[in-house]
């Protein structure tokens, strides 16, 4: 067989058309390739057993452990049975449950002192972790008297793969098994000088002994080496991009003294923090050269991002040029449009009666505007007469024409397709400069991953006059009288001349209602006790007739009309109302700073960052700021830690680690952007710094060597294959 392809053979030739279906299905697994990268999570050794207590809530599981106890209930007045079999790892303990006809196997083969694996779904019945009819493999005794399912994997060490309820780690064993002698003919990525000066083992060996180990060596060996592959191809394919920038021509764009910029700077009410004035230097120096600049700027919620932006933005229409900010949702860009103008006062008046002699128009673009305002914008853009326009996915048709586009600016980048950014950038006559900004803190090694075609800035000091914001979590269904106690609090911020927000996970009618999210799958005992809604439409109505009687309470929502979404956050902003009850539509942006709380409800549904952009809207003035986590989700569950975590620090970097050490492999690299499978499987970006910072060191030598790496074409294949073409267009549009 063509080397090329040994490993591109579909998996249907080797292990047969129904196995490679469920393969393609259920792990998204097509070739002998895919199937050998599809490396086991962990070893499990013949006489360990595992630890039960760490176990996730919700998710397919593979364990190897003893049974204590086995016994047969009876229930509906005997005419129903189950089996309940415990087992143990010395720490702790697992109930495994099996009902109907499906309890004679089990009945005969679990008996106390079996070992074996076990496979299935963690829930939680009656307060405790449970798996329902889980599928097992015996582990009868050791050495010669093994069962021949695990003497066929190599020595003491058992591999553990990630699995699912179709496909249970012992099966993907034995596929691997199939294919693995294809393994010798993996072609390998690294040059050889790459390889053997950094003493890593060639790619078939790492291969053998990622997947059948003979020892604990052999596993660190093949880790080393695998996450070398997947470090060094990316950052190929990243220094590519970046060696393709710096070709590009760019109007160079200086800072000009006595211009706008000097003018705002002058009517400041405050001084700038010393890493405002940092990281603008690091923008102003890149504005001033003749290709384009890609920047990303990160800070922690309320660092002063959109300062630096807009300081940035004066500076391009100082040099002549237009600049563009693109937000995500209409919210946050008449949220934008309305701060950016007040910080400007009359030097956004450009054109207009009372505007400064340095003015420039400040223009807004959405898709809900009128015929007349749309119209006017347009003309604003395409004669010059607008510097500065700040506007939602509208800027983007085709229809929008710039006299002299200079500079983008994206905000909270991760919420936009790679395609509605590259359309942006493809308006300027020559590339404009990019500066991307995100709220979400992201640790080092990430940034140089998903964002590693850009030059990163940080904006870590918060400006004065920011308050501390207290968190705690609130457990409504262990004490319900602490959610009571969340809304007299939020009755005593209102009473004091504050306001604040409620938000939930949904909006709450029928109409294109999301399922409930993974977690929160109820038990009987749990339906019929009583529970708080989810949704901002019966909290808001519940909260209106209930404990918050009397206060002026509105909801804020995705599906509202852009007129009535505006009309609610201008009413919020004046005070006139108390309380916002809202989805994540509010989670960036937005700023009323006389809001000093927030209850979230069903916090264990949002991710770790996101409850930490969502705190970051209160507090944001003189007054210390609350956040209340609301949970139904008993006290021993990794969603409560997650929410222990968040209410333990304000430090946004911190959390980002927590956040990236949670989520399962393959969510690192943004999927939903991207669209595929992420090529990240052995490479944990928060655990592996060095090698990351080392293989982009090596991957922009080779690159500025022989950028089409002609040189080297297994880098060039493994390239096609780790970063297929969807992906390689995603890290081509940057």
């Amino acid at each position: 067989m063509d080397l090329v392809h040994a490993l591109q053979e579909p998996l249907k030739n080797a292990l047969g058309q129904a196995t490679a279906k469920v393969m393609a299905e259920h792990l998204d697994l097509h070739t002998v390739g895919d199937l050998l990268h599809h490396y086991p999570r962990r070893y499990a050794e013949r006489g360990e057993l595992t630890r039960l207590s760490d176990l996730p809530l919700d998710e397919h599981v593979t364990v190897v452990a003893q049974v204590a106890t086995a016994r047969v209930l009876r229930f509906n007045g005997g005419s129903g049975q189950r089996l309940e079999v415990t087992i143990t790892d010395g720490s702790g303990q697992l109930q495994l449950v099996f009902f109907g006809r499906g309890i004679h196997k089990p009945h005969k083969d679990l008996l106390p002192g079996t070992r074996a694996m076990f496979a299935g779904k963690v829930s939680v019945f009656n307060r405790k972790m449970q798996l329902a009819h889980p599928a097992y493999e015996l582990l009868r005794g050791d050495g010669d008297s093994a069962t021949e399912a695990v003497d066929s994997w190599a020595g003491a060490l058992i591999p553990i793969y990630p699995a699912t309820a179709k496909l249970e780690s012992w099966k993907i064993a034995k596929s691997v098994d199939a294919v693995l002698p294809s393994a010798q003919e993996a072609l390998d990525p690294l040059p050889p000088s790459l390889r053997e000066g950094r003493g890593l083992i060639p790619l078939p060996e790492a291969l053998l002994k990622i997947h059948r180990p003979h020892a604990k060596a052999d596993i660190a060996t093949a880790r080393d080496r695998l996450k070398w592959d997947e470090a060094f191809v990316l950052q190929v394919a990243l220094a590519r991009r970046r060696f393709a920038d710096a070709q590009l021509p760019a109007v160079a764009r200086p800072p000009r003294a006595g211009g706008l910029l000097d003018a705002f700077d002058a009517k400041l009410p405050f001084t700038l923090t010393d890493g405002q004035r940092a990281v603008s230097k690091e923008i102003f120096d890149d504005l001033a050269t003749e290709h384009p600049m890609h920047r990303l700027l990160q800070g922690e919620v309320g660092s002063g991002k959109t300062m630096v932006a807009l300081r940035a933005m004066l500076a391009v229409v100082d040099a002549g040029g237009q600049a563009a900010m693109l937000a995500p949702t209409e919210v946050l860009a008449q949220q934008h449009h309305r701060s950016i103008t007040e910080m400007m006062g009359e030097l956004a008046e450009g054109g207009m009666l009372g505007g400064s002699e340095h003015a420039t128009k400040v223009t807004l673009l959405t898709g809900s505007m009128g015929t007349a305002a749309r119209r006017q914008a347009l003309l604003d853009l395409a004669t010059g007469e607008a510097g500065i326009v700040i506007g939602t996915h509208a800027l983007i048709e085709d229809k929008v024409q710039f006299h002299d586009l200079g500079l983008v600016v994206v905000d909270e980048q991760h919420r936009f397709g790679v395609e509605q950014r590259d359309a942006l950038r493809g308006k300027g006559k020559q590339p404009p400069h990019l500066l991307v900004m995100t709220a979400t803190p992201i640790p080092r090694t990430v940034a140089m991953t998903v964002f590693g075609d850009l030059e990163t800035s940080v904006l870590d000091q918060l400006p004065a006059g920011r308050s501390p914001i207290s968190t705690h979590v609130v457990p409504a269904q262990d004490k319900p009288h602490f959610l009571a106690r969340a809304w007299e609090r939020v009755r005593e911020e209102v009473e004091n001349g504050h306001q604040a927000y409620v938000v939930c996970p949904r909006i709450g009618d029928d109409e294109g209602e999301e399922e409930p999210k993974k977690g929160k799958k109820k038990s009987a005992e749990d339906e019929a006790e009583k529970r708080p809604p989810l949704a901002v439409l019966d909290v808001a109505e519940e909260l209106t007739h209930g404990p918050l009687r009397g206060l002026a309470v509105e909801v804020l929502h995705g599906r509202m009309q852009p007129d009535d979404k505006d009309a609610v956050m201008r009413r919020f902003a004046a005070g006139e109302t108390h309380v916002l009850v809202a989805t994540t539509v509010i989670e960036v942006g937005v700023n009323v700073p006389n809001a000093t709380a927030m209850v979230i409800m069903d916090a264990d549904r949002f991710g770790v960052s996101q409850l930490h952009q969502l705190r970051g809207r209160v507090g944001r003035g003189s007054a210390p700021g609350l956040c209340l986590l609301v949970t139904d989700m008993p006290e021993a569950s990794p969603a409560r830690a997650r929410l222990a975590a968040v209410a333990a620090t304000l430090d946004g970097f911190e959390l980002s680690r927590i956040d990236l050490e949670q989520r399962r492999e393959g969510d690192v690299l943004g999927q939903a952007q991207s669209g595929v499978r992420s090529s990240l499987r052995m490479l944990a970006v928060i655990d592996d710094e060095e090698i990351i910072a080392a293989a982009r060191e090596e991957a922009t030598a080779v690159v500025s060597r022989d950028p089409d790496l002609e040189h080297l074409p297994e880098l060039r294949t493994a390239l096609d294959a780790l970063l297929d073409a969807e992906r390689e267009q995603y890290l081509d549009k940057g």
